[in-house]
């Protein structure tokens, strides 16, 4: 299994609901195990830059690149990128439970 985790920051925090409807576009490809998107808690006492966070996964590396090819993607992109200012992402591959 493939673990996708990616940290967004609002370029103005006006635009936060805007951001998690965009993202939350990505949880209809059909191609993910988990989806979730949220407003991170910013409850950590060093840092609490991120606005956002999306975690999904995936039954492999096959199944996150059809995920990034998927017109649903793109969509998501066109929307939340002009609100964003950072993107942070992550990808691993899980041991099994």
């Amino acid at each position: 299994m493939i673990r996708h985790i990616v940290f967004f920051t609002a370029s103005d925090e006006s635009h936060l609901d805007a951001i998690l409807e965009g993202l939350s576009l990505l949880g209809t490809t059909g191609l993910t195990e988990r989806f979730e998107v949220t407003p991170n808690l910013k409850v950590d006492q060093i840092s609490n830059e991120i606005d956002v966070v999306v975690y999904a996964e995936f039954a492999d590396v096959a199944a996150l690149r059809a995920y990034k090819q998927h017109p649903v993607y793109a969509e998501a992109t066109k929307r939340v990128r002009p609100l964003r200012e950072l993107r942070y992402s992550a990808d691993f591959e899980a041991s099994p439970r």
